[in-house]
């Protein structure tokens, strides 16, 4: 511990360093696209509900791991269990609500395990604490948490070396004994290196939780900086996000705009905070076209500065204006500029709303020698001025033909 800042671990380091993934919910609530919660906002009975399992057919997985390689994502989190109870593994006989006792009969969390080993992307596990299905939720709750136990124990044991678990549901009961360091050190016994993450909810974003976990929560709100200053051990940071207003397949076309999702994950990177954002497959698996081109444009984005995501580190930032700066994390001597609405594009003024071959900015000095600065996309080299009070920086627009939302330069240092 330096300064009373806790130093983190590799595989907290590492799942940092994996900076952007893609959150699947997927489940029989997928069938009704009426969104994930469909079962308790519609005020639906389990009679009628569960059924849902003999319509349950799904093909391959292997298009989910694809969306998420062609958006730059490095790790895949996976509903393996939702609220409703219904179980994409082979629960080997705790239950028969599960995909084993559904049509498609195959184990989907193998099988997305699998494709993401291919994609050389993470599997993370989603598991709800939360249970619509199992009666001991309300009856018997220590008879649920030895369910809820030995569930995750599966998950633990079947499917190979696991990226992390990401738990929900424990704000439904606020005041119960939830007996998180039981099923933690059993996560820690079978899966050492597994990132152990329980979402607080919308209400309690960013809050610190058991001693066990390894990264707090900020759905659906920007992340902020964590003070890590007299902590026992080094916590990260993760949003989630939605690409509509549902994280489950849905009849919504309140899509966020690309630029919007760029600019947060952007956000994200600028506190240190990885950036998880949600798909949400139909009933067979297969994902909406609009979600996959959403994903691709993120994609195209990445190509060019996918580096500075990954690599980038806190670094500068600044109260009164947008941009920032990251340290990479492996290489001292380069940082990364993110400049936000480069909308000056050069090009003609018939055609172009607005342009200019130039645009400048002023920032306070750095205190390192600056030998170059250049746009990561087609390595143009930013003229600059240093002094010891201030850093100005020309920053052209993208030239006519292109428009990425925001840009970024890579800075070396001599």
């Amino acid at each position: 511990m330096s300064n009373n800042i806790p130093v983190a671990p590799d595989y907290i380091k590492d799942f940092e360093q994996l900076g952007f993934g893609m959150f699947v919910h997927f489940g029989l609530y997928s069938g009704l696209k009426r969104g994930e919660w469909a079962y308790h906002i519609h005020h639906m009975n389990m009679a009628e509900y569960a059924p849902m399992i003999n319509d349950f057919n799904v093909g391959s997985m292997s298009q989910i791991v694809d969306v998420a390689k062609s958006a730059g994502c490095k790790y895949v989190c996976l509903t393996t269990r939702h609220h409703e109870g219904f179980s994409l593994y082979d629960t080997r006989g705790l239950n028969d609500f599960d995909v084993m006792h559904s049509p498609t009969a195959r184990d989907l969390v193998a099988e997305f395990v699998d494709e993401c080993r291919k994609a050389d992307i993470v599997p993370f596990f989603y598991h709800t604490t939360l249970d619509w299905y199992q009666p001991d939720f309300e009856n018997d709750f220590d008879k649920y948490l030895d369910y809820l136990y030995e569930s995750v124990k599966i998950l633990c044991t079947h499917y190979g070396k696991v990226g992390g678990f990401w738990f929900d549901g424990n704000w439904s009961k606020k005041d119960a004994d939830w007996k998180e360091d039981r099923l933690y050190k059993m996560i820690r016994h079978y899966q050492p290196t597994a990132m152990i993450i329980n979402n607080t909810g919308l209400s309690q974003r960013g809050k610190v939780g058991a001693e066990e976990i390894d990264s707090v929560t900020f759905e659906r709100g920007m992340p902020h900086p964590m003070d890590r200053r007299g902590m026992s051990k080094y916590v990260a940071g993760e949003m989630c996000q939605t690409l509509c207003d549902h994280w489950g397949a849905s009849d919504d076309l309140n899509f966020k705009p690309v630029k919007q999702l760029i600019e947060e994950l952007c956000e994200c990177r600028k506190v240190g905070s990885n950036f998880l954002l949600n798909i949400g497959p139909a009933a067979d698996g297969s994902v909406p076209k609009m979600q996959q081109a959403i994903m691709e444009c993120i994609g195209r984005w990445m190509q060019s500065y996918g580096k500075a995501i990954y690599n980038g580190r806190p670094y500068i930032q600044y109260d009164d204006r947008r941009e920032f700066i990251l340290q990479d994390v492996y290489d001292p001597n380069t940082a990364y500029l993110f400049r936000f609405d480069p909308g000056t594009i050069s090009g003609d003024a018939n055609v172009t709303l607005s342009f200019s071959e130039d645009d400048a900015i002023t920032l306070p000095s750095i205190d390192r020698t600056i030998a170059a600065i250049e746009w990561m996309d087609n390595h143009q080299q930013l003229p600059f001025e240093q002094t010891k009070d201030s850093l100005r920086i020309n920053v052209p627009g993208y030239p006519y033909g292109q428009n990425l939302c925001v840009r970024v330069a890579q800075i070396t240092f001599r």
